[in-house]
């Protein structure tokens, strides 16, 4: 099999793997989450290896695994590591996005959404989550205002992963939530992973010199959450 035709099927099994997931959690049908989940970010890290993407986009996605097994365990030093392996993905993003044009006017958009969410919450949120829920706010709003220097796909796909651990926080400060909130969280999250790294290939990883341009003058082929949990 070529390079690129394993890259096709890898991006079509995490596709297929997702929509498993996602039918499992609006069937509220836990053990097809729980065996779906963790097959996400290792399919997306292959059809970007596949790609010849940069090892740096390959790592962020393996950081969003972990927190992704991190967040099956309802507890809250489980929450906390899946958090701070979220955190690690966050930082290799914005070397990523490194070098990339910052749009001014959507920065101070994504700054008073921050103040406000994180004011809104904090008397909510359990008091020794408070300084580590706003630092990870602060980190992954900066990724997500970053991403939109890299083009459309990385700007949706920041802006969606942004959206998915607001609905996460409003869980933790037992805000009302949505029918089927897992379905949402899961749904914005997985489309905000799959649109970042389809957007750092797409730019060719200009910071890292690595990713579908090399690839080509390589010869290579082209281009969190606590889920339902208990007060705390």
């Amino acid at each position: 099999m070529s390079r690129q035709k394993l890259a096709t099927a890898l991006l079509a099994a995490f596709l297929l793997a997702t929509a498993v997931d996602l039918a499992g959690l609006l069937a509220d049908v836990r053990g097809v989450h729980q065996a779906a989940k963790p097959l996400l970010m290792p399919l997306l890290a292959g059809h970007v290896a596949a790609r010849g993407g940069p090892r740096l986009l390959i790592v962020a996605l393996l950081f969003g695994w972990g927190g992704d097994i991190a967040l099956l365990f309802d507890a809250e030093p489980a929450f906390m590591l899946g958090m701070g392996s979220f955190a690690l993905g966050h930082v290799c993003y914005l070397f990523l996005f490194k070098g990339a044009p910052m749009h001014r006017p959507l920065g101070a958009a994504y700054a008073l959404a921050l103040l406000g969410t994180v004011a809104l919450l904090w008397s909510d949120l359990p008091a020794d989550l408070r300084v580590p829920v706003a630092g990870y706010s602060l980190l992954l709003t900066v990724m997500a205002f970053r991403s939109s220097g890299l083009g459309m796909y990385a700007g949706v796909g920041g802006a969606l992963f942004l959206l998915s651990d607001t609905l996460i926080a409003t869980g933790v400060a037992q805000w009302p939530q949505l029918p089927a909130p897992d379905f949402w969280v899961m749904a914005t999250y997985a489309a905000a992973q799959c649109l970042l790294a389809l957007g750092v290939l797409g730019a060719g990883a200009p910071a890292t010199g690595e990713g579908t341009a090399g690839a080509r003058r390589a010869g290579a082929a082209p281009r969190a959450y606590g889920e339902r949990r208990t007060p705390l």
